[in-house]
């Protein structure tokens, strides 16, 4: 089980004091030096999304980290022909084509990738050309995931939110949907991830679900980096990985 680090909350906290001046020396806290410190803790890539209105990570954010880290980056972008140029001068080892809205805090559910099929086979076909490996974020659902095979891509990344947002026999139902659309996934010959409000505490739940072979973790992992460092937060999140049967 593989560990992608994202550390978009890191340029957040960035932002919340220098967002007129990112580049600027005394801007701080670096995601670069935050990418630095994942790889020391294990992180086996590094999670980035570069939003439309770069409300936190910004262009020069993203380059600097795919020069910089010895570690596949997996940019996570809003599927709009800006973002498209972007990404193909970037090159980074994956993408993760995620919906994207102005007024979410956090990305709130899985790309249409059924109903947007039209307009995402090409961007698809582009980026998957270029060198990318493409992943859709998607909602745990048959449609969804016959969708992003029929597209092309190699790749789905389950989105965990209503998973790690319940509790009791809703988590329950959940983890269900979520085994089934990995069982799909992989029987459609797709590399499965999963991703969006995994923490210590629900590893163990999640660990039900097949054939995962990555989980995209941010959030839970800067907030724990705030008590005890980035470096030892990933570490600790690899080690209870490793502890669970996948």
């Amino acid at each position: 089980m593989l560990l992608g680090v994202n550390i978009d909350h890191v340029a957040t906290l960035r932002q919340a004091r220098y967002a007129a001046m990112p580049d600027a020396p005394q801007a701080e806290p670096s995601p670069l030096a935050a990418a630095r410190a994942a790889l020391e803790g294990g992180a086996d890539s590094i999670t980035l999304h570069v939003r439309e209105d770069r409300r936190h990570m910004q262009d020069a954010d993203a380059r600097a980290v795919r020069r910089e880290i010895p570690l596949p980056l997996n940019l996570e972008m809003g599927a709009t022909p800006a973002m498209l140029d972007f990404a193909l001068a970037l090159r980074p080892d994956y993408i993760c084509l995620v919906p994207e809205r102005r007024q979410e805090i956090t990305t709130e559910g899985g790309l249409d990738a059924a109903g947007r099929a039209a307009e995402l086979a090409p961007m698809v076909a582009a980026l998957q050309a270029n060198g990318s490996r493409v992943s859709l974020f998607i909602d745990p659902e048959t449609a969804q995931v016959e969708a992003a095979r029929a597209l092309g891509a190699p790749m789905i990344e389950l989105h965990t939110g209503r998973f790690a947002n319940s509790s009791g026999a809703a988590r329950a139902a959940e983890t269900r949907r979520l085994a089934a659309a990995a069982e799909l996934g992989h029987a459609l010959g797709l590399e499965v991830h999963a991703g969006h409000g995994i923490q210590l505490s629900n590893l163990r739940e999640l660990s039900a679900v097949p054939h995962l072979s990555e989980l995209n973790i941010g959030h839970t992992i800067i907030a724990r980096a705030v008590f005890i460092g980035l470096a030892a937060a990933v570490r600790e999140m690899k080690e209870a990985i490793a502890r669970l049967s996948w």
